[in-house]
């Protein structure tokens, strides 16, 4: 029993030392130091967000400008390939009319060997 007592003892004592321990309130903060703590929040906050308004806008922009080069490109190629089929018209056309004039030399100098071939011949 004398254990029992003793224990009972020393636990309410304890618990007395641990209720009666108080703790110091921490110190208070000058008041201008959250003030300006607020405003340096508010103020990271804007410029945050004017940070992402600007960033959306150049996306935009760049988003046009891309745009508009593509349609330029795309423009830009229809016109070279216009410009190559009309150079191929020509340089066919140019060929047809080669052939032809190389038919008529031909012609004129088959002629003009045979008319020597007869001429030969006649005499």
């Amino acid at each position: 029993m004398n254990t029992r007592s003793l224990a009972l003892a020393a636990l309410i004592a304890l618990s007395l030392a641990a209720c009666s321990k108080k703790e110091e309130a921490p110190a208070p903060v000058a008041a201008p130091v959250v003030d300006a703590a607020k405003d340096a929040a508010q103020k990271t906050e804007e410029a945050a967000k004017q940070a992402a308004d600007a960033t959306k806008d150049a996306a935009k922009d760049a988003a046009t400008a891309t745009k508009e080069a593509a349609k330029d490109a795309a423009d830009a190629t229809k016109d070279a390939a216009k410009d190559a089929v009309a150079a191929a018209k020509d340089a066919a056309a140019a060929t047809k009319e080669a052939g032809k004039e190389a038919v008529a030399a031909t012609a004129d100098a088959a002629k003009e060997a045979a008319d020597k071939a007869k001429a030969a011949v006649g005499k």
